[in-house]
């Protein structure tokens, strides 16, 4: 970026300026998106069936994320020797859907179109929520992109059908992707403990192509290993609730459950993932900052997308 770094220009610290995502451009033309990667908020929790609070998501995740924004030329990995996200990889922000408020479907819908927006300009589309029901319309928005497979990473099922009228809320996501044709499979993993969804939606789960592993299960398997079980030559949508790791590092989410991942247990995966497929499309959700006091929350939310983005791109040079 020009006029940005340490040879010249201002120095442009992670505090200093307008908290885009990494403090890449801003781009609120949806018309007009020219980029490798286009980053959307998604601010809408009302989905939520307990502590609500995922709407400041998306601000909190890209003010974590200046952290990440010093002005080297890519950002050097010396375990991989590699540089990843060099200034080849072109990164926009291209703002929030716009929400309005008790209703679902409009700001569902507005969610919808960003995504089919970052998806017409040729940009892998990044949504942040929000609650997990912004998956829903994130998904809806790839029904002319071909057949997908969906990789969630998350402590809960989601796979409700319906629950007292309920079809759009964030125990719903996974449900409603698995009922579209050009979803061919899920990979949910993580999951564990009390779960959003009955026995029986397990049942359905796996009658509809869902491969359904633990922590512990993921764990014993590998990384590797665990990517491997996604047929090959799938293209992959990614969606993390950040639940799915332990609440001792991401204690800012509704509904924390124990025992989850840490942190290189999923960027392993996300490595594995990269290097085998080619990922069509990521959303992070959940990240709830007022129950996160010291931000690690939306720390590691800022780390993982952009890390995942990181090996998504070098990957892609090296096939």
């Amino acid at each position: 970026m020009a006029g940005h770094g340490y040879e010249g220009g201002r120095l442009d610290l992670p505090f200093v300026g307008i908290s885009t995502f990494g403090k890449r451009a801003y781009q609120p033309d949806w018309e007009a998106i020219e980029a490798d990667v286009a980053v959307m908020g998604a601010p809408y929790d009302f989905g939520t069936q307990w502590r609500s609070g995922a709407r400041f998501g998306p601000r909190a995740v890209r003010e974590a994320s200046t952290l990440f924004s010093f002005g080297h030329a890519g950002a050097y990995d010396h375990e991989d020797d590699a540089t990843y996200l060099p200034g080849s990889v072109r990164i926009v922000d291209i703002g929030d859907a716009d929400i309005v408020h008790t209703d679902t479907m409009k700001s569902h819908a507005n969610i919808e179109a960003g995504v089919r927006a970052m998806l017409k300009a040729g940009a892998l589309p990044v949504t942040i929520g929000g609650d997990h029901s912004i998956n829903i319309p994130c998904i809806n928005a790839f029904d002319d992109q071909g057949p997908i497979h969906i990789l969630q990473i998350d402590a809960h099922l989601d796979f409700v059908d319906e629950r007292h009228g309920v079809r759009f809320g964030h125990g719903n996501p996974m449900r409603r992707a698995a009922e579209k044709d050009y979803v061919t499979g899920l990979t949910q993993v993580g999951i564990r403990n009390v779960s959003s969804t009955a026995k029986e939606g397990y049942a359905d789960a796996r009658v509809m192509g869902s491969d359904i592993l633990s922590v512990r299960q993921a764990r014993k398997l590998g990384a590797e290993a665990l990517i491997n079980r996604i047929p090959e030559g799938a293209r992959v949508y990614v969606t993390v609730d950040i639940d799915a790791f332990c609440p001792s590092i991401a204690p800012g989410t509704g509904t924390p459950s124990h025992g989850g991942f840490l942190y290189y247990d999923v960027l392993e995966m996300m490595q594995a993932l990269s290097m085998r497929h080619d990922v069509v499309g990521i959303d992070l959700v959940e990240v709830a900052p007022d129950y996160d006091p010291t931000g690690s929350t939306a720390i590691l939310a800022a780390q993982l997308l952009l890390n995942t983005l990181g090996f998504i791109f070098h990957a892609r040079g090296t096939r």
